[in-house]
């Protein structure tokens, strides 16, 4: 559980350092495996406090390997050279979190190409051989557009998407228009603004929703945000304009400020991805995969043919978990967010904003 790994002090990492690129021995001369990870930023709170820090605690489990991790600090150009350097420090697996899916296949090809067992870690990389591990972003999608929809079963809609240089804002986008699609078909609601958000910054999402509302006269009754950093970005978009609170917005990833504005009533909706599991399943599936493991025979792989270039890859897909104002409690009770950090502001929003303050959770 996550409230374990806090109380260890898994941040601190002291009995498995996190190598840097520039610091690391070699495989060869460390006398261990290396598991290499590419991170695309560490600009989402996640990345770090949850993924990365599991990863570590799931390789104490493996005194035999070592972890190596770089920082693409959201550059495409940076993250194939990452990737590059860490073929070339000879790393035994490879998990890489994408920040273009397009850009970096031709450097996760050439880890296929020299052996190295290569996973899309949370975002497909669409090159034969990469083992793909994520979540169920379709329902993921499904859980964003439902949790709005309950709200606001009629009005006009906006899409603020995901980065539109990942496939994974593609799978997300096609559960929510599933979901939506019968009620646009019967014209109760209709899509009057539709934008991705470049890297998936916040402030992208925000200039996206500002120009929407400007467009629209602020007439907008709902938004579907494809993560919590762009419903952040929504958000404030929203607050400007007086409309925090009235306007219904989804987002995933169970961030800290997110779960924080769903107490609050100003996100109605978070699909909570499990970032410590899919840490822990990386490490797992790495060091199966350097063992000689099929990826097919890996418990719980399937495969997955998916995306732009219609490829088939073994996979695991999690299951999210649907988190709203009525079961905040799920999250602290697993040691994700304390309750002071979940309530925090609570108590000086106005009732007016959501209609029953505080939540169950910050009772």
């Amino acid at each position: 559980m996550v409230n374990k790994i806090l109380k260890a002090g898994l941040f601190a990492a002291a009995s498995m350092v996190a190598l840097s690129v520039t610091a690391s021995p070699p495989a060869s001369a460390a006398g261990k495996k290396l598991f290499g990870v590419s991170w695309m930023h560490f600009n989402e709170e996640r990345w770090s406090k949850y993924d990365k820090a599991c990863m570590l605690d799931e390789l104490k489990k493996h005194p035999d390997w070592d972890y190596i991790g770089t920082d693409a600090q959201a550059s495409a150009e940076k993250q194939t050279a990452d990737v590059q350097t860490l073929i070339a420090r000879g790393v035994s697996a490879l998990a890489i979190v994408p920040y273009s899916s397009s850009s970096i296949k031709s450097a996760a090809a050439e880890a296929v190409a020299n052996g190295i067992p290569t996973i899309g870690y949370d975002i497909q990389v669409e090159v034969p051989g990469v083992f793909y591990l994520s979540f169920d972003n379709a329902e993921v999608g499904r859980i964003e557009a439902r949790g709005v929809l309950a709200v606001k079963p009629e009005g006009r809609y906006v899409y603020i998407k995901g980065s539109p240089t990942m496939e994974i804002s593609e799978f997300l986008h096609k559960g929510q228009v599933e979901v939506l699609k019968p009620a646009v078909d019967a014209g109760k609601i209709k899509i009057v603004g539709e934008q991705y958000s470049e890297g998936w910054k916040p402030e992208a999402a925000q200039t996206a929703m500002e120009q929407i509302l400007t467009a629209n006269d602020n007439k907008v009754d709902a938004v579907v945000a494809s993560n919590d950093g762009t419903a952040g970005g929504v958000v404030a978009a929203l607050t400007e304009q007086g409309l925090v609170g009235k306007v219904p917005v989804s987002g995933q990833d169970g961030d800290i400020a997110a779960l924080n504005r769903i107490a609050k009533g100003f996100q109605t909706v978070s699909a909570w991805k499990d970032s410590c599991n899919l840490g822990r399943t990386a490490v797992q599936v790495a060091v199966a995969l350097a063992t000689g493991t099929a990826g097919d025979k890996i418990p719980g792989a399937k495969k997955f043919c998916q995306g732009a270039a219609h490829i088939c890859q073994d996979s695991i897909e999690l299951t999210p978990v649907t988190i709203t104002r009525d079961n905040l409690d799920v999250m602290t009770k697993n040691g994700w967010i304390t309750k002071q950090q979940l309530c925090a502001g609570v108590d000086a929003v106005p009732e007016t904003i959501h209609g029953k303050n505080p939540p169950p959770a910050c009772k």
